[in-house]
């Protein structure tokens, strides 16, 4: 089977992701701005697909792994979407709802086995809260939500694309 036209596609979402995880780390590492536990999840779905995209686009030419890694980096994106309107919603709660402020990430990953250290990662606490970022109105946390769902309508796209498109040539024959 030949590469399909989404090939390059594949690639630039690897690229978007790359740059996703750079500026992250452009706002810890230099505007010091700390990453709360959803944050980190985030960019753990962040590398996902970013991983898939590119696992899609080396193996491009093979129809079923092909379709296993824009399947998995459409759930990837899904997930991250989730996380994403989770992180959203912890913001959106009055001052009184909000949960209580756990210890720094760093800490929780040196103390916690990894079960508890991914219940705390999905579930966030206060420090999830703080808007310490926002463009055009929109947080941190509100503009991943928007990649993830644009990551998964292209992803499930790709899919459904790269499907009729293998029917068309069995059919054809």
């Amino acid at each position: 089977m030949s590469p399909t036209p989404l090939r390059w596609l594949y690639l630039a979402g690897f690229f978007i992701c790359a740059a996703l995880l750079g500026t992250a780390y452009y706002f810890e590492i230099v505007e010091f701005m700390e990453p709360c536990p959803l944050c980190m999840a985030q960019r753990f779905f962040v590398l996902l697909v970013g991983v898939f995209c590119l696992l899609a686009f080396l193996f491009d030419k093979f129809r079923w792994p092909s379709r296993l890694f824009l399947g998995l980096g459409t759930a990837s994106a899904i997930g991250g979407a989730f996380v994403s309107d989770h992180h959203v919603w912890i913001q959106s709660l009055p001052p009184e709802d909000v949960p209580a402020c756990g210890p720094s990430f760093e800490y929780l990953m040196e103390t916690l086995p990894l079960d508890a250290l991914i219940q705390i990662m999905l579930s966030g606490d206060g420090n999830c809260a703080d808007i310490s970022w926002m463009y055009l109105g929109i947080s941190m946390p509100g503009w991943m939500r928007l990649i993830f769902i644009l990551f998964a309508l292209v992803g499930f796209a790709a899919l459904v694309y790269t499907w009729r498109r293998s029917n068309r040539k069995l059919s054809s024959w």
